[in-house]
């Protein structure tokens, strides 16, 4: 129903081993070359999707945001999700390590024509994103009496 590219990194770790080298380069260099608290971090949060005969549902990991940094929007069949934090203010005394800056995180999935884009309901809690997509009353199994 909803084509998704799914990537597995690392088997073990759960990182790669480039990301890992990456890490270890910075850590390695930056009381020479200074850190990277400008720098910006973007990536994807996991998402499960699932359905029923009623209605479609997606939840998506977004750990540390709060309601007002998502975004979610719904234009032309694709349902986008947004979430971006700004760089939290700085602390008084030497930084010894500086890893939570500006944030973002998206996905965006094309949806069938049976999601009734007027009758969507989003909640925050705990970290993960709940979205409730009602399917259109066309699309739903009735029952028929029999007589």
């Amino acid at each position: 129903m909803f084509p998704t590219t799914i990537r597995r990194i690392g088997q073990s770790t759960g990182l790669s081993p480039f990301i890992a080298i990456d890490e270890d380069f910075d850590r390695l260099f930056s009381p020479w070359i200074g850190d990277n608290s400008d720098v910006e971090m973007a990536g994807t949060c996991p998402v499960d999707i699932s359905e029923d005969d009623e209605h479609v549902y997606i939840e998506a990991e977004l750990p540390g945001f709060a309601k007002d940094q998502v975004e979610i929007t719904f234009e032309n069949s694709v349902l986008s999700i947004i979430a971006q934090r700004k760089k939290g203010e700085e602390k008084k005394g030497q930084k010894h390590l500086a890893e939570r800056r500006f944030t973002r995180m998206a996905r965006s999935f094309n949806l069938p024509n049976t999601v009734d884009e007027s009758n969507i309901h989003a909640k925050l809690t705990d970290g993960v994103l709940h979205l409730k997509l009602n399917k259109r009353d066309e699309v739903k199994p009735r029952r028929i009496a029999v007589n």
